[in-house]
């Protein structure tokens, strides 16, 4: 819908999760598609080269600038420019980006002579500009123009139904780089693929296939060793405990912290508000008289058989906890 037409592109999602690619899709789909495609990752240049890398400069311009040098925006010309990580475009030149996007106009820096282009902006970020509007650290209107068309990606934790196919295009990729051939991905490998998070998003899951197929020795995709025992180990759902457990894990931890004992002011069915009585009943039920873990003394582990008052009434062993 948006690449037949010149209107600016904001592309949206966390990183790793193909900005770059989508635009390059736009522009291979859009009349401008044999001619050149510029990208800038604006985070990456420091705000003091920013300004000349986009714009370029004029001979003398400042200290270093021997020659003149075209920017980005005039080697774009009649094509796309891309402009990765724009929530990290200074202050300062946001002013002179919104100029161009609205008159298609610049001037080098140290020059007063305006170039005329004719460029399509495709921009993108991870960070929430709408935030960063409200904080005023980005203009407002520039937003606004850069956000006439917004594209927000999905993380792959949302899409888990794309990582069999986006694995399957990385193993033959890799694979013929390689020199290999991997015709098989067993489904235990591809469950753990999928069961994954991925929190990189797709470049993550890219670099871990590239590393999997060096790995492979035959035509079967192996797993990394040791990757595989930590991903199932970080992905295993966490189990869902029944009611008795966890009763029964209370009632043990009230109980070490009662020394064992169960009746009297500071036992542990006062330290419950329960009954002594029904105390010893949860305990009998539970199971907790056969345990032979427990931290509070060796009397309780001595018990083979389940409590019951007439067993161990007036028994020279008693435990404490029957106090």
């Amino acid at each position: 819908m948006v690449a037949p037409v010149d209107s600016a592109v904001l592309v949206q999602g966390e990183t790793g999760t193909g900005k770059e690619l989508i635009a390059r899709a736009i522009h291979d789909a859009s009349p401008r598609r044999n001619q050149r495609f510029v990208a800038v990752n604006c985070a990456a240049i420091p705000a003091a080269l920013l300004e000349s890398e986009l714009f370029g400069h004029e001979r003398g311009a400042f200290t270093g600038a021997v020659t003149q040098a075209m920017g980005r925006f005039q080697t774009a010309d009649r094509g796309t420019l891309f402009l990765d990580e724009i929530g990290d475009l200074p202050l300062e030149l946001q002013p002179k980006l919104l100029r161009v996007l609205e008159e298609q106009q610049f001037e080098r820096l140290g020059s007063c002579r305006t170039l005329q282009v004719d460029v399509r902006v495709i921009t993108a970020t991870n960070h929430d500009l709408w935030a960063m509007t409200q904080e005023r650290k980005f203009r407002a209107d520039l937003y606004y123009r850069l956000n006439v068309f917004s594209i927000t990606l999905p993380t792959s934790r949302e899409r888990k139904d794309d990582v069999p196919r986006l694995t399957a295009h990385f193993v033959r990729k890799f694979a013929e780089r390689q020199g290999k051939v991997i015709d098989h991905i067993p489904d235990y490998v591809m469950e753990v693929l999928k069961r994954h998070d991925w929190p990189g998003n797709i470049r993550e899951l890219q670099n871990f296939i590239e590393r999997a197929v060096i790995m492979s020795p035959g035509p079967e995709l192996h797993l990394p060793s040791g990757e595989l025992k930590r991903a199932v180990k970080n992905d295993q759902p966490t189990p869902i405990r029944t009611l008795a457990q966890t009763e029964r894990d209370h009632i043990v931890d009230v109980l070490q912290q009662a020394h064992g004992v169960v009746g009297g002011r500071n036992g542990a069915a006062a330290q419950l508000g329960l009954p002594r009585t029904t105390l010893l009943y949860r305990m009998r039920k539970l199971g907790i008289a056969q345990e032979r873990t427990l931290a509070f003394g060796h009397a309780i582990s001595q018990w083979d058989t389940p409590v019951t008052n007439r067993s161990l009434r007036n028994h020279p062993m008693e435990p404490a906890w029957l106090s």
